[in-house]
């Protein structure tokens, strides 16, 4: 499947993962519009990418999500359309739910759902009247598994499967497909940024994170999956995906394996 002259619209993508992701696209001849709150991170991340001219910056924040109809307006100037919005900017958690104030829950959810869902909403009638699209949301493995530690960022991760499961429902006919990626440990800043219970970051890298898939080995199976339009694929260790498959079929000796996790 070639991607030349197709446009992807990447949010999170001026590190990890998106940053990976948009070198990816853009050595497969893509079209990209990359957004982020960092503008000059973004800047860098066009600069590194095949050839820059086909990459627009567009600074965008998920938690502000109440202009989100003129930000498609303008992705869609760039090219004339977008093809593929990939839903991928968001933020973790590291904190016991006792810990953890409504104030950080409150963050959470408007970045990592609202934001999402806001963008998505305000995308939609565009796929709707083209009669083609492609939604792909970088969920988690703890979208499928809550763990300790991650308590609304798990939660975040199951909303987002749950809504777009049923936007896939609503709109095959419309020739509209989702695709759910679940990451599990990927090399990324992600628990560095990490909020712990009062809201300030974590500021260290979990020793699993450290041990994780590399992001730009991510980013060449991600867009395999994406090629594929896959419903849902997991990225991960043998040990987080034999989790989801436990999940499925063994819920109560999960149970009893992530209560063996450590909460310090």
């Amino acid at each position: 499947m070639s991607l030349a002259g197709v446009t992807f619209w990447i949010t999170g993508a001026s590190s990890g993962i998106g940053k990976s992701l948009a070198i990816e696209l853009a050595n497969n001849e893509a079209n990209l519009i990359i957004s982020s709150r960092n503008k000059s991170a973004l800047e860098e991340v066009k600069n590194q990418c095949k050839s820059p001219g086909k990459v627009h910056v567009l600074p965008l924040d998920l938690e502000d999500y109440s202009n989100f109809e003129g930000k498609v307006a303008e992705a869609i100037s760039f090219f004339g359309k977008v093809d593929v919005l990939v839903n991928n900017g968001g933020i973790s958690q590291r904190s016991l739910v006792k810990d953890t104030s409504i104030e950080v829950d409150k963050r959470l959810m408007d970045v990592n759902y609202l934001g999402t869902v806001a963008l998505t909403k305000a995308l939609l009638p565009h796929f709707i009247e083209n009669k083609s699209g492609h939604f792909v949301v970088t969920t988690s493995i703890v979208g499928k598994i809550g763990t300790p530690l991650r308590s609304t960022y798990a939660a975040t991760k199951h909303a987002l499967h749950g809504f777009f499961d049923s936007l896939r429902a609503e709109h095959y006919k419309d020739n509209i497909a989702v695709t759910l990626v679940c990451p599990g440990f990927v090399t990324t800043n992600v628990s560095k940024n990490a909020l712990t219970g009062d809201g300030s970051p974590q500021n260290t890298m979990d020793v699993a994170t450290a041990n994780g898939i590399h992001p730009d080995r991510f980013a060449k199976l991600m867009l395999k999956a994406i090629k594929n339009k896959k419903e849902e694929v997991y990225i991960a260790g043998a040990k987080e995906k034999l989790g989801v498959y436990a999940k499925r079929f063994y819920p109560k000796l999960l149970s009893k394996m992530i209560r063996k996790l450590s909460v310090t």
